[in-house]
C-alpha cells in the first residue's frame, strides 16, 4: 500500500476534534491482530494462477469489517469509502497512486470465501485462545443469554415469502420474526466463549448446553432458562449434572410481597445478587446491536447469519480487550 501523504492528509490531520467514528476505528487499528487474521486466510485464497491477480487479503478484511461495523450492504460499504476519509484511511488506499478501492463483486466473494471455509469461526476461536492465553478468561462459570435480531416481514421478493428459517415467536405482547443469538459469558471477565444462531422460536433453555464449557462449575441466566437442570441433555451428561445452576425466577413473588413476607424478600434480594453477575452479557449484546448496529439480519438463511454472527462476536471481544487495556495486540 502507498503511505504517500496527500493534501487531504495534511488538511484533515489539522482538525480540532475527533469524530466518535474515527476514535473507534483507530482503536480497533490498534487491536486487531492483522498478521494473525491474516495467516488464517491465507490457506483459502485464491493465489491469481488465472485471470485478474486478486487484491490482497487484508484490504478485503478491513473492508468485510467496516461492513459489519456499519452494517452496510457492498455497494453501500464501497460507495462509504469513497465519501469517508475516515474509511478510506482505515483501509490504507491512496488515491494518488493506481489503487483503488475494491468493488462490490469482489467483497461479495470475499465473504463467499469466509462463509463457505467457515473461517470466521477460526477467528472467533483463534481469539477465545488468545484471550485464554493471556489469562483474561477466568473458567469456573458462565452466564447464558440470547438477543432476538430482526428479519426483513417483506414478500416483495423473487420467491413471494419470508426466510423459510426465519420464524415468530411472541414476547411478551409482541411478535418477533427473526434469529435467536445465544452467547456463553465469561462469568469473571465478560468475554464471549461461545456463540450459537437459530430461528426465534426455538427455546433459550435448549440451547443452553451448547454454550456451557467443560470446565464450568457454575452457570447463571435469567428466566428464560428455568427447569434447565430438568433437560435430558443435562441429566444424562455427568458434567453437566453436577453444574450449580443459578437462574432467576419469574418474579411472581413481587406480585403481592407484602402479604407473603414479613421483613426483607429474601428471593428478590438473592435474585438481585445473581442479576449483578449476569449483568455482564447485557454488555456484549450493547456493542453487537447498538455500536455494531446488528439489529436487522441482512442476510437469508441460518448459515450465512452464523457466520457474521462469529465475526461480530470475535469484534466485540476485540473492542472489550482494547477498552480494558490490558494487552495490547502489536502488528
Amino acid at each position: 500500500m502507498n503511505n504517500q501523504i496527500s493534501f487531504s492528509d495534511m488538511e484533515y490531520a489539522n482538525r480540532k476534534r475527533k469524530t466518535r467514528r474515527d476514535e473507534f476505528l483507530e482503536i480497533m487499528e490498534e487491536v486487531i491482530p492483522w498478521e494473525e487474521m491474516v495467516d488464517i486466510i491465507m490457506p483459502y485464497y485464491p493465489r491469481g494462477e488465472r485471470g485478474r491477480p486478486p487484491r490482497g487479503a487484508e484490504i478485503m478484511l478491513r473492508m468485510y469489517l467496516l461492513q459489519n461495523w456499519f452494517n452496510l450492504s457492498d455497494e453501500g460499504v464501497e460507495d462509504a469509502i469513497y465519501d469517508s476519509y475516515a474509511f478510506r484511511k482505515f483501509m490504507n488506499v491512496n488515491f494518488l497512486g493506481e489503487e483503488q478501492v475494491p468493488d462490490s463483486t469482489t467483497l461479495c466473494n470475499f465473504r463467499k470465501l469466509l462463509d463457505q471455509n467457515g473461517i470466521t469461526k477460526m477467528f472467533f476461536d483463534s481469539m477465545r485462545d488468545f484471550l485464554d492465553k493471556h489469562g483474561k478468561l477466568m473458567h469456573g462459570g458462565t452466564i447464558v443469554d440470547a438477543t432476538l435480531i430482526d428479519a426483513p416481514t417483506s414478500t416483495k421478493n423473487e420467491t413471494k415469502s419470508r426466510d423459510p428459517e426465519m420464524h415468530q415467536v411472541k414476547k411478551g405482547n409482541e411478535w418477533y420474526f427473526g434469529e435467536r443469538l445465544f452467547v456463553g459469558v465469561d462469568a469473571g471477565t465478560g468475554y464471549i466463549h461461545s456463540m450459537e444462531v437459530t430461528a426465534a422460536n426455538v427455546s433459550e433453555v435448549t440451547v443452553a448446553h451448547q454454550l456451557i464449557r467443560d470446565d464450568d462449575e457454575v452457570c447463571y441466566g435469567d428466566a428464560g432458562f428455568t427447569g434447565i437442570e430438568k433437560r435430558d441433555e443435562i441429566k444424562n451428561n455427568p458434567h453437566l449434572s453436577k453444574i450449580d445452576y443459578r437462574i432467576n425466577s419469574k418474579k411472581s413473588y413481587r406480585k403481592n410481597p407484602a402479604a407473603a413476607y414479613k421483613g426483607i424478600n429474601w428471593d428478590a434480594y438473592i435474585d438481585r445478587q445473581k442479576s449483578r453477575v449476569r449483568s455482564k452479557v447485557e454488555y456484549t449484546f450493547f456493542i453487537i446491536k447498538r455500536i455494531f448496529h446488528y439489529h436487522k439480519v441482512r442476510y437469508r438463511g441460518l448459515h450465512k447469519n452464523r457466520t457474521q454472527g462469529y465475526m461480530l462476536c470475535t469484534c466485540a471481544n476485540l473492542f472489550m480487550l482494547a477498552q480494558s487495556g490490558g494487552i495490547r495486540v502489536s502488528r
